[in-house]
């Protein structure tokens, strides 16, 4: 049994390479699936027609093949404009029309089922695009494209993607397919005239690479300038002159389709190569690339998908009834298996020479792409893009890119135009002579940040100078290059003011200046129409109110410095530290005995005094003297830190605000003052001002005069102003965030905080409230620790000193009486406790100077005997002088401790 034939049509342009390229995959692929497959049941049967460019020949070919030839699908064509209409022909007709080169994103939104993309969506690139955007951190693009269907379809979903990453786009250049080189040249001029140097180029090869010769020709690739090419020409760089690449493309970034490289498909290049000089021999420059991968991938679905409906179906036309007045486009059929040879192209997949094959929705997913950066006379792959993972390194990397700053993107190395590998800051101000035109607001007091003045002689205003006019200049020099600019005073012919801060910020929203410098706030409702530079100072509204000292003045100041429980707890712990001293040197320290009376005195004399370290009394007991040692500590840091708060209260003046809350000025109805032209008479107003009790003032002079009058007698009791801010560009200007930069730079390195000084007096009356110093109380929180520390130790050595005391005199616990109390028994160890301890060695040191001395005085004692009136002999009195002697010595020897 033979094979059945299915008639499909085949629509490209053979007279160029791309068409040549495209059938002779479509042929090699049939070739090797029927080859592979010998007992299949179908055969395609392929019907080529020649379409150039030409959308309407292209069109009439693919109705001669339905209408006459009754195909069953159509392989083509190769553009989007000639798909177009042939996508509603198939549609009519129930024929499957199938390009592997048809790209548009605008083809979708036909939603005929019977179309499919063999190829990726262009619009799969955009995430791409944007991603390579946010991670070089430029904020303008200008996309370039053709003007035709296949140009525009992608604009719309380009412009969603940088919207998301809020990049902007500021031109469009629309370059139309049968443009002249001196068209071309206008336009490209044209975008030289404008700041933004981030061009995505999306159009087909032939106009792209005049593109390219043009700008090489005027200087765009050069130094400053990135270029961003799609895949409709990074696809088929392999077509291009090497020379032409060489001289014109060098630094290109292109996105290519990655196709996984595998000896399949090496070994596929080389039959391919051959086979196409054999059908080919005067092609030249003629190299397989993904379309004619996605050719061959194409026709081995459709033989598939063929197979697969069967060779017992009817393969006919079933006709239309028409009227015999009908066009040509009325009297062709249906086909009666396109219903099923659509689904059976749906559910078709394969690993293809292309990568993965399948047609989700009628067209290939979104698949890897390859970074590539043109060097010399070829391209190196920087990097890749997958959906998963982003912007990666490598394809085994699952780590996605930083998208903070160019600084932080992980891709190879690339070249960019102008022979350099630093990523240029994507725009530059143009050179074609302009300056930036800046405004200056023209203010009536306040001279120190801008200075504007009226010249009689000239009838001119002119821009003097100023505080922000000054930090703009040396913002200005800090810039990594040079811009030129030019002030304009916003004012009218006669000196007056032109409007106010809102009528100024407008000016530079509808572009009739490129930036505003002067005292100007950010407010929500003008960050809607410009962006603003980081501020030089404080942001917000401040209220400025009159200031009284509050310096302490009483009599009983010198109590303030502590607070009362850090009072009680010193007094406390002076109390029993002077105790437990006691205590510990009752027993053995003759300072500590005598009267009741005599001993309490002597504990508060000794206690207090270590205040001022004037006690004298000896401490004789290690214990004790460990005790003193850390009290003294204790009270060296309790006397240096009341001596400096008390210093702070008697000496710092203490400034307080006489008014701190604008509630309380509405309670009273005080006036209040704002700067006249302000926008914060409207603050005022919001929060509940009447119009009668706004007073306003233009210089420091009115100001200081509203404040000495006061509120009752027509002056104000605060006033409200706006805190200045630096530059204001229009909306997205890329300006903004390099002057921003600059003004970092500018804050760190101190030359800020020099021209405030210069500017501002810092020996004004007014002081700064935040430079108050602090001067509170001192409390019991600050100082716990401290006497935490004493305690312990004090309980620590009561308690060692009752435990060895306890020791010594065990046997009056032990050995009393059984039948006496235990009240007896502590009243005897309290009398105990009352004894001296003759034992001390404070004690014997005094008993052993008293023997010596009285043994002395026994010796000399006969020699200074008198002689006797009876003339008896020394010897004769010896026994009388002992007996004299002897008492005393055993007293001093007797029972000791019964003083």
């Amino acid at each position: 049994m033979y094979p059945v034939n299915y008639s499909v049509g085949v629509v490209l342009n053979f007279d160029t390479g791309f068409g040549k390229m495209g059938m002779s995959c479509i042929d090699m692929a049939l070739l090797d699936w029927y080859a592979s497959h010998p007992n299949y049941n179908t055969r395609l049967l392929l019907h080529q027609r020649n379409s150039p460019s030409d959308v309407v020949l292209s069109a009439a070919a693919a109705l001669d093949l339905i209408k006459n030839v009754e195909v069953q699908a159509i392989v083509g064509p190769a553009s989007s404009m000639q798909a177009n209409f042939m996508i509603n022909l198939g549609d009519k007709a129930h024929v499957p029309i199938i390009s592997f080169s048809a790209t548009s994103p605008s083809l979708t939104s036909i939603r005929s089922p019977y179309f499919f993309r063999a190829a990726q969506n262009d619009s799969s690139q955009v995430k791409v695009i944007s991603d390579i955007i946010q991670a070089f951190g430029w904020r303008q693009v200008v996309p370039m494209y053709v003007d035709n269907e296949f140009g525009e379809g992608v604009i719309p979903y380009l412009s969603d993607a940088l919207q998301e990453i809020d990049v902007r786009i500021p031109y469009r250049s629309v370059i139309s397919p049968t443009a002249t080189d001196d068209q071309i040249e206008a336009e490209l001029y044209k975008l030289v005239t404008m700041q933004t140097r981030v061009f995505i180029v999306h159009m087909l090869p032939s106009l792209g690479s005049r593109i390219f010769e043009k700008a090489k020709e005027i200087g765009m690739m050069d130094k400053g300038y990135v270029w961003i090419v799609t895949n409709g020409i990074s696809n088929v760089f392999g077509s291009f002159n090497s020379s032409f690449v060489t001289e014109n493309m060098q630094g290109v970034l292109g996105l290519k389709t990655h196709v996984p490289n595998k000896k399949k498909l090496e070994a596929f290049r080389v039959r391919w190569k051959k086979k196409f000089r054999q059908d080919n021999p005067t092609a030249i420059n003629v190299n397989l690339d993904v379309f004619g991968l996605w050719a061959y991938d194409a026709a081995k679905a459709l033989a598939i998908a063929v197979e697969k409906v069967g060779s017992t179906k009817t393969f006919t036309y079933q006709k239309m009834n028409v009227s015999g007045s009908s066009n040509d486009l009325e009297r062709f059929g249906v086909s009666l298996i396109g219903p099923q040879l659509v689904q059976e192209l749906l559910g078709t997949s394969f690993r293809g020479l292309s990568g993965d094959f399948s047609l989700v929705n009628g067209q290939l997913p979104s698949s890897t792409f390859e970074i590539v950066n043109v060097i010399g006379t070829g391209e190196n792959v920087v990097g890749f893009w997958t959906p998963e993972n982003g912007l990666v390194r490598n394809l085994h990397s699952t780590k996605s890119i930083s998208r903070s700053s160019a600084s932080n993107a992980s891709l190879g190395s690339i070249i960019w135009p102008g022979d350099t590998s630093s990523a240029p800051k994507g725009w530059q101000i143009p050179t074609n002579g302009k300056k930036l035109k800046i405004l200056v607001p023209l203010k009536d007091g306040y001279n120190e940040f801008v200075n504007v003045t009226y010249d009689t002689s000239t009838n001119k205003t002119k821009v003097i100078g100023g505080y922000c006019l000054e930090v703009f200049e040396a913002v200005r020099k800090a810039l990594p290059y040079d811009i030129s600019y030019e002030f304009y005073a916003y004012a009218k012919p006669d000196g007056e003011t032109a409007g106010s801060y809102n009528d100024l910020v407008n000016q530079v929203f509808l572009g009739n200046y490129d930036a505003a410098v002067g005292d100007i706030t950010i407010r929500a409702n003008r960050s809607l129409y410009v962006d603003f530079t980081l501020p030089y100072t404080e942001s917000g509204v401040s209220m400025i109110v009159p200031i009284e000292d509050n310096k302490s003045k009483n009599a009983w100041v010198f109590l303030e410095p502590l607070t009362w429980d850090l009072w009680l707890t010193t007094g406390c712990f002076f109390i029993f530290i002077g105790f437990v001293v006691w205590v510990l040197e009752h027993r053995i320290n003759e300072d500590f005995r005598g009267p009741i009376s005599y001993q309490v005195g002597t504990s508060f004399w000794f206690a207090f005094s270590t205040m001022v370290f004037a006690h004298r009394e000896r401490v004789v007991s290690n214990l004790a003297r460990f005790v003193v040692v850390i009290w003294c500590v204790v009270v060296l840091i309790l006397t240096q830190s009341y001596t400096a708060s008390l210093t702070s209260m008697l000496t710092v003046q203490q400034l307080q605000p006489t008014v701190s809350d604008v509630n309380f000025l509405l309670k009273n109805g005080d006036n209040v003052g704002y700067q006249e032209g302000s926008f914060v008479y409207g603050i005022l107003r919001q929060l509940g001002f009447r119009d009668e009790k706004l007073q306003t003032y233009n210089s420091t002079e009115d100001l200081h005069r509203l404040f000495q009058i006061g509120s009752t007698n027509g002056g104000i009791s605060a006033a409200f102003d706006e805190t200045p801010y630096f530059k204001v560009f229009p909306k997205d200007s890329p300006l903004a965030r390099d002057v921003s930069r600059a003004i970092l730079n500018v804050n760190e390195g101190g030359q800020a905080k020099k021209i405030e000084d210069r500017w501002f007096n810092r020996h004004s009356s007014c002081p700064d409230p935040n430079s108050k110093v602090s001067s509170n109380s001192l409390s019991l929180e600050s100082f716990w620790g401290l006497f935490l520390i004493a305690g312990v130790a004090s309980v620590l050595a009561l308690l060692i000193f009752g435990g060895t005391f306890l020791y010594e005199h065990k046997d009056m616990l032990i050995c009393s009486d059984s039948e006496d109390s235990s009240w007896k028994k502590l009243c005897d160890i309290l009398k105990q406790y009352d004894l001296k301890d003759q034992k001390s060695h404070t004690f014997r040191r005094e008993d052993q100077s008293q023997i010596g001395a009285e043994s002395v005085s026994v010796e000399q004692s006969p020699q200074s005997t008198p002689p006797t009136d009876h003339g008896q002999s020394p010897r004769e009195t010896e026994p009388q002088q002992s007996g004299e002697i002897e008492p005393a010595i055993e007293l001093a020897q007797g029972p000791r401790g019964n003083q």
